[in-house]
């Protein structure tokens, strides 16, 4: 747990509701899957893995990921990253990301990718705060491809 009472926790049955019904603004819609869809995908996908973002006892967020295939036990992409629009600019986000890339420094991954669609209401600014950068990679769906060296 971080000093904003966030925690990162498994999506159970007892909570795969509420975690459905979390929510980007209206402006990020198009930016990110909803999370119905992303724990569907990760049905399909067996090395996907997802979990909630809970401030204190409320779910907050989600993120999911899942092993780069060209080097699984050194590289991890960062699939889907969301915080309820109306938990956003709270420090929930920061905390959450955080907290996950210390796991994954943890577990002995060395370096995140993700990917984002630009435009007016893209993540792009958030992850570069992180730390993340551009890589100039564009993926076949169009969306940037950045990382982060742990």
């Amino acid at each position: 747990m971080t000093d904003t009472g966030l925690s990162l926790r498994e999506v159970t049955a007892a909570s795969v509701r509420a975690i459905c019904a979390l929510k980007v603004a209206d402006s990020q819609s198009g930016y990110v899957a909803a999370n119905a869809v992303s724990i569907a995908q990760a049905y399909f996908q067996p090395t996907a893995a997802f979990k909630a973002a809970y401030a204190d006892e409320a779910p907050v967020g989600f993120i999911m990921w899942r092993p780069d295939s060209r080097d699984p036990d050194r590289v991890m992409i960062l699939w889907r990253f969301m915080i309820d629009r109306d938990h956003q600019s709270k420090g929930y986000g920061k905390a959450a990301l955080n907290l996950w890339l210390q796991q994954r420094r943890e577990d002995g991954i060395q370096l995140v990718t993700t990917s984002v669609v630009l435009g007016p209401a893209s993540p792009l600014n958030f992850y570069r705060a992180i730390g993340f950068d551009l890589t100039g990679e564009i993926r076949p769906n169009g969306e940037s491809v950045l990382q982060l060296s742990l």
